[in-house]
């Protein structure tokens, strides 16, 4: 199977060389990296442009203009430019463990897009980190996590859990198998099928509304989440509003109610369709 990786960043270079780094280490080699840039600066650019020089899978750069909060427009592009059949969406603050990708590989099927979780990390243990931890993949180890700042059991568990185990864990866990950007994926003909993500959508659930179309279409969430594995990087979250979250909520009501499939706001626009004779 061939794999379009989408990684989300808006001006956060720190991260997404970490992130880039992971995505360089991975034991599936059948695939592609785009980075979907919400307007970043220049530096974003230089960055992604030194690593596509010498990176061991095709690593593609997609921007628009910075106008504020656009991430779900910059992703329908890239859903568009995606040039495999199947899609992982991930964010440029998620290090995906070796296996990241070959995991979602291994467990996608027709009818489901896999939902994957994240462990989240605190601001030192995100500093903390470096090129060669990553290389060596042992800032996925519990210890050496536990070494430098505190980690959650939750997050120890997914960490800890072999092969085993994850699969009783994802099989019993009563959490929800919803569309997490952090880590979920997808075909890509389905994606396209429900035209993407609804560009309406500011921070607060876009992803999950995503989702809940697959879902309205006929596509079921299927959990992964103790067996894909990321490092969630600390950061602000300057662009959540409490507006955002309102709207986002009615959006995902309406979603629910009139169990939407197709959003007229997403990689499709309303005006771009021919009139009905």
């Amino acid at each position: 199977m061939k794999i379009s990786v989408i990684i989300s960043t808006y001006n956060a270079e720190e991260w997404l060389e970490k992130v880039l780094i992971g995505y360089s280490m991975q034991t599936y080699k059948d695939y592609e990296v785009i980075v979907a840039d919400d307007g970043s600066r220049p530096s974003t650019k230089e960055l992604i442009d030194r690593y596509a020089a010498n990176y061991p899978v095709p690593l593609r750069h997609l921007w628009h203009e910075d106008k504020g909060y656009r991430r779900q427009e910059i992703l329908n592009v890239a859903i568009v430019e995606a040039a495999n059949e199947y899609i992982i969406m991930t964010d440029g603050d998620c290090i995906p463990r070796a296996d990241f990708v070959e995991v979602h590989a291994k467990y996608a099927e027709k009818g489901k897009f896999l939902s994957g979780g994240y462990c989240k990390l605190p601001m030192s243990t995100s500093k903390a980190i470096t090129k060669e931890d990553i290389e060596a993949q042992r800032c996925f180890d519990v210890k050496w996590l536990k070494s430098i700042d505190k980690l959650g059991f939750s997050q120890t568990l997914k960490l800890a859990s072999g092969s085993v185990l994850s699969t009783v864990l994802d099989s019993i866990t009563t959490t929800n198998p919803s569309f997490n950007n952090c880590n979920s994926s997808g075909f890509r003909e389905d994606m396209i099928a429900i035209n993407g993500y609804d560009e309406r959508m500011k921070y607060g659930g876009p992803d999950r509304e995503f989702g809940e179309r697959l879902e309205n279409y006929g596509v079921k969430g299927k959990q992964i989440r103790h067996k894909a594995i990321c490092l969630h990087l600390d950061h602000s979250r300057g662009y959540k509003t409490p507006e955002s979250l309102a709207a986002n909520l009615a959006i995902r009501k309406e979603v629910k109610e009139k169990n939407i499939k197709w959003t007229p706001y997403g990689i499709v626009k309303e005006l771009d369709l021919p009139p009905v004779s």
